[in-house]
């Protein structure tokens, strides 16, 4: 497989601290299934990618969240996919059924950003990130973290921080303008 960039963007998502410790998880799509990183597997030093077959058994390294991978690829046609846990975009993602960026980056992106709930590395929370990605290349799993999809790993990993920068500036907006009647996610 030729590098498709996961070691260049995990050491993005560590200087931007969408991630810690060996948090979160990233694949690209290949014709018969996609490569994703290894369970326990740093982002900024994830060694060899493991390749998940869209049918068969699954390869006891590839990451716990491997399914809403193989749910997102079997049902989109998206070509990567990255999984973060931005902490503001987490924190939001705990008091609202979706964040509504205020900032005019979000609002030109990203209008809106679900949060779907489900336990991380099952079958539900693969199926509900599926659903809302039939409308939106950005969701956030209440209280774990972004899921992003694109083209390329570099679009997703632009989504995962445009969710993170949005959900900062709703934080600080309420920090300098608390308002609980018009505040809003």
């Amino acid at each position: 497989m030729q590098d498709p960039g996961f070691e260049r963007i995990g050491k993005r998502l560590f200087a931007e601290h969408l991630v810690g410790g060996n948090f979160g998880n990233m694949s690209v799509r290949d014709a018969e299934g996609f490569y994703i990183k290894r369970t326990g597997a740093y982002l900024d030093d994830p060694g060899e990618p493991v390749f998940v077959p869209f049918k068969g058994p699954v390869p006891k390294e590839a990451s716990s969240e491997y399914r809403v991978h193989l749910a997102v690829y079997s049902s989109m046609p998206y070509k990567a996919i990255v999984h973060a846990h931005p902490p503001y975009a987490i924190a939001a993602s705990l008091g609202a059924d979706e964040i509504v960026p205020l900032d005019s980056e979000g609002e030109m992106f990203c209008r809106t950003i679900p949060v779907v709930a489900g336990a991380p590395g099952t079958q539900g929370l693969a199926d509900a990130v599926t659903r809302a990605m039939t409308e939106h290349k950005l969701v956030v799993a209440r209280g774990h973290g972004t899921f992003a999809a694109g083209r390329t790993l570099d679009e997703a990993f632009q989504l995962t921080s445009l969710a993170e920068h949005a959900s900062r500036i709703i934080a600080y907006k309420r920090m300098f303008y608390p308002d609980p009647v018009q505040d809003r996610f």
